[in-house]
């Protein structure tokens, strides 16, 4: 992976964190419901054009180094959280949740893909 590439996939998941801590609260306190909705089509969607839908894609899957958005959003907004000082031993049962849902799903989509 040269060093462009790791500038470019560091640069697309960190995007992806940042967008969701800036605007979808916002969206959701604006809008109600409906606001967590449209944050979750337009924030996601364009967030994943950029970093896999395009020609160029930001997010390269070289082989050696895998980034998906849902791990940069989990990781990315964990560490905002821990950085603004909330309980980063509090959220531990959280991070094992979404690890253990990440593995059934991952068991579930492997049993007929």
């Amino acid at each position: 992976m040269t060093i462009s590439v790791f500038i470019a996939t560091f640069s697309g998941a960190f995007l992806f964190p940042f967008f969701i801590r800036m605007a979808w609260g916002k969206m959701v306190d604006s809008w109600g419901p409906i606001g967590g909705w449209m944050a979750a089509a337009f924030i996601t969607g364009t967030i994943w054009t950029l970093n896999h839908g395009i020609p160029t894609p930001m997010i390269t899957q070289s082989g050696k180094a895998w980034v998906d958005m849902g791990l940069a959003a989990g990781i990315g907004c964990w560490v905002a959280t821990a950085r603004l000082g909330f309980g980063v031993k509090k959220s531990m049962k959280n991070v094992f949740a979404a690890i253990s849902g990440g593995i059934v799903g991952a068991f579930l989509l492997s049993l007929f893909l």
